[in-house]
């Protein structure tokens, strides 16, 4: 009875953390498993796309469905590697089948990050459409995967216009970095207002929470890299010491890590603290022990419990 209450109470907000609220209460209310699909990419060494987006979502008590989009030995930053790209229609096949055993209903949320071409995003964006026509209360968390400052684009050609014609159109909740949050809004970031100004137009697009990765202003505190959460009732700030390491798939487990506490509390402030402070442990003890893969399970504890808090700040 009071899942169907809250069920119904859940269409009439529809927007921001509104929506993220009623999704928490369900989740607390509920005494079976929430349903992430993750469809990413994935290597057998390392810890990149679901390989760094899976396990931590399991470790907080979801059931995730990963579907591979590629099969590499490891990322790609190594400069060479061996295993298959699978072709679309393949990981569309792979979706069918999953909706053959009937479960699709269920799934709670999408989570997608980088897409290696046009074709591979349009089969999201379609699981995405046919999860939600099944279960209109299920969410899409977008990492819009393009590129980095100082590296540029670093994504097939269309697969830009595709993320900010299409993919972020249909999502949520949207994880750009400081560059791809810049080509998606084409406003320049330097300072706080110019973040916030860019999280607003990003908003705009579709999605009802932006948070935005890595940033780095002029006007922030030296030494330090942050994180924006921006909905449709406040804007949250949250910012952790820089540390001096460049590895992959800090991205993807950051993406993983905010869908989860925001579907878990609902509360956009605390998921953006939990998320930075969690992230934060992962990369001190991979800087730590001079590790070039993320330390995702030997900091897995940290990923529950951070040692060190950072709270989040409201600017707006």
């Amino acid at each position: 009875m009071l899942i169907e209450k809250l069920w119904k109470s859940s269409e009439a907000t529809r927007e921001g953390a509104g929506l993220a609220t009623i999704r928490a209460t369900i989740w607390r209310a509920r005494s079976f498993s929430v349903n992430i699909l993750s469809i990413q990419s994935s290597v057998a060494y390392g810890h990149v796309g679901n390989s760094a987006a899976v396990f931590p979502l399991q470790r907080m008590g979801f059931e995730v469905w990963p579907v591979n989009t590629v099969h590499f030995s490891n990322h790609t930053g190594y400069g060479e590697w061996r295993g298959p790209v699978l072709p679309a229609e393949d990981i569309s096949g792979v979706i069918r089948g999953i909706e053959d055993r009937g479960v699709l209903p269920t799934c709670d949320a999408v989570l997608s990050g980088y897409m290696g071409d046009v074709s591979l995003g349009e089969v999201v964006v379609g699981a995405v459409g046919r999860v939600k026509e099944l279960n209109p209360e299920a969410v899409y968390c977008c990492d819009p995967v393009m590129g980095d400052v100082g590296r540029g684009f670093f994504v097939r050609p269309g697969i830009p216009d595709f993320m900010r014609d299409v993919a972020v159109p249909a999502a949520d909740y949207i994880t750009p970095n400081q560059f791809e949050l810049e080509f998606l809004t084409g406003v320049e970031v330097s300072t706080l207002d110019d973040a916030l100004e860019a999280s607003d137009k990003a908003r705009r697009l579709g999605p009802a929470v932006v948070l935005t990765t890595s940033l780095r202003r002029k006007d922030a505190e030296k030494n330090t890299i942050e994180m924006l959460a921006v909905s449709g009732e406040a804007a949250w700030l949250v910012e952790t010491p820089s540390l001096p390491l460049e590895v992959n798939g800090a991205g993807d487990a950051t993406a993983a890590l905010f869908l989860a506490h925001l579907m878990r509390s609902g509360n956009l402030s605390e998921t953006l603290s939990m998320t930075a402070s969690a992230i934060y442990a992962v990369l001190d003890e991979t800087h730590r022990t001079g590790s070039r893969e993320i330390r995702l399970v030997a900091a897995q504890e940290s990923i529950i419990e951070p040692p060190e808090k950072f709270e989040a700040k409201r600017v707006r």
